[in-house]
């Protein structure tokens, strides 16, 4: 706590890192966030080279391996759920936060809906208007793809989905990760997902800097920060990873991120660990 009453969480900005490191930095944050050794964290990050992430349960028959191999383009399973996502070009978010009390302890939709609003907010102080998805009966496709569904607590602009999001929940904490297009490739979308121009959906989903062509990433990253703060009535102290965590993302980037058995081999459903509204 702040010496004005207003609680203290930590905001990270790490940049462009690995696809591998990407995952590992989210769940050792939050694994140290659970046990209670930093607040609820909100991590701004970017990819070092396009890559593709797919949900923790997905099958991973939904991605052309060859052409990603063909092409260098990395592979890596997410601790989330939901569909797949084509890294590049966008600013990706991860929120880590303990569920045993307070604000995010009354089940996934409800946490899911609380993080949407700050992302909503963020959306409308940069000039958009957001519509915010708080059906209970998603609108999925067949597609692999995590920008051809829109879910609860989903927001879109002028019927176009802007972000995708997934949250794994523990007993005692929640990480949500999403993604944040800033321009979108649909052609090489074709390819790594095995799909035509007919099924790639071509207004169902949109990059932010395709509707708003000057935004830039420090502008998007400054409004985030601030909507959150806001939104939750607390107060970001900018931070790093902790050694702590740094080591333990170290060892899951080895261990596990960068583990064929892992990516490529589908976990088995445990119904009661299996949360996602992606």
């Amino acid at each position: 706590m702040s010496s004005k009453g207003v609680d203290t969480w930590r905001f990270i900005n790490t940049g462009p890192c690995s696809a591998a490191y990407n995952m590992a930095l989210d769940e050792a944050i939050a694994n140290a966030v659970r046990k209670g050794d930093v607040p609820p964290t909100l991590r701004l990050y970017e990819w070092d080279v396009p890559s593709i992430s797919i949900g923790c349960f997905q099958k991973i028959s939904d991605i052309h391996i060859d052409y990603c191999i063909q092409k260098h383009i990395p592979i890596v399973r997410r601790p989330t759920g939901g569909r797949a996502v084509l890294h590049n070009h966008e600013l990706t978010y991860s929120f880590s936060a303990k569920t045993t009390n307070g604000l995010f302890s009354e089940g996934l939709l409800d946490s899911y809906k609380k993080i949407s609003h700050a992302f909503s907010l963020a959306f409308t102080k940069i000039g958009l208007l957001p519509q915010l998805n708080l059906m209970r009966k998603t609108q999925h496709s067949k597609s692999p793809i995590c920008f051809q569904s829109t879910s609860y607590g989903e927001i879109t602009i002028n019927n176009k989905k802007i972000i995708g999001s997934a949250q794994k929940r523990w007993s005692d904490g929640l990480l949500q990760q999403g993604s944040l297009p800033g321009i979108i490739d649909k052609y090489e979308m074709m390819k790594v997902f095995i799909l035509d121009s007919d099924n790639i959906g071509k207004d169902s989903f949109a990059g932010l800097k395709e509707i708003l062509p000057g935004l830039t990433h420090d502008e998007l990253k400054n409004t985030i920060r601030i909507s959150f703060e806001e939104t939750f009535d607390i107060h970001f102290i900018s931070s790093t990873p902790s050694q702590g965590e740094s080591a333990i993302a170290e060892e899951l980037e080895v261990q596990k991120y960068l583990s064929p058995r892992w990516n490529f081999q589908r976990p088995e459903v445990d119904r009661q660990k299996r949360f996602s509204v992606q």
